[in-house]
C-alpha cells in the first residue's frame, strides 16, 4: 500500500500502476476524486441487470400469485367479471415488481461489493486511518499476477508515493 500527497498524485499513480499491467488494486481517499475511477479501470456495473431481473421476477410472481388465487384456488365471481381479470391485477403486480426489484438491488449491492466485511487487512496499517481525513492511498493486492514485492514497491515510489507500507495478511 502506498500513500500519496494529494488527489492528483493518486490519480497519476493509479494510471501508472494500471499501465504497468496491474489489475487487482484499489484507491482510497477521503472524498470523491474526478478521474480516479477511469484511472483504476472501473467497468460498468451489473446492478441495472440485477434490478431488472428482480423486477421481472417480482412482476411474474405477483401476477401468477393473483391468477392462482383468483382462478384456481378460490374462484369467486364478483359482479359477473371474468375470473382472470388482468386490469385488477395491475396494482399488486406493480407493487411486487417494485418490492422485489428493490430487494434484489440491496442484496445485489451487498454481494457485488463483497459486503458485509467487518475486517480488512488494511485496518492493521496505522496510517490507513488517515484515509477518512486527509490521506490518499493506493493498495495493490498480492493476488495480482504481476505482484512482486520489491518491483511493486519500486513502481509505487516511481509513481509518486510518499511512503510505501507492507500490509499484513
Amino acid at each position: 500500500m502506498a500513500e500519496f500527497r494529494d488527489p492528483e498524485a493518486l490519480v497519476d499513480g493509479a494510471r501508472r500502476v494500471r499501465e504497468a499491467g496491474y489489475r487487482r488494486f484499489d484507491a482510497f481517499s477521503p472524498m470523491p476524486i474526478e478521474g480516479l475511477a477511469e484511472a483504476i479501470g472501473f467497468t460498468r456495473t451489473r446492478m441495472p441487470l440485477v434490478v431488472l431481473i428482480g423486477g421481472l421476477i417480482g412482476a411474474v410472481a405477483g401476477y401468477l400469485l393473483q391468477y392462482w388465487v383468483s382462478v384456481i384456488a378460490y374462484p369467486l365471481n364478483v359482479g359477473g367479471r371474468p375470473l382472470n381479470s388482468w386490469p385488477y391485477f395491475i396494482p399488486v403486480t406493480f407493487e411486487t415488481t417494485v418490492l422485489v426489484a428493490a430487494l434484489f438491488g440491496v442484496l445485489g449491492m451487498l454481494a457485488l461489493n463483497g459486503l458485509p466485511r467487518p475486517h480488512h487487512p488494511l485496518f492493521a496499517v496505522e496510517q490507513f486511518a488517515h484515509a477518512t481525513r486527509d490521506g490518499f492511498f493506493l493498495c495493490i493486492e498480492t493476488a495480482d499476477a504481476r505482484f512482486a514485492g520489491d518491483e511493486t514497491r519500486r513502481l509505487l515510489v516511481e509513481a509518486g508515493a510518499t511512503e510505501v507500507f507492507d500490509v499484513p495478511a
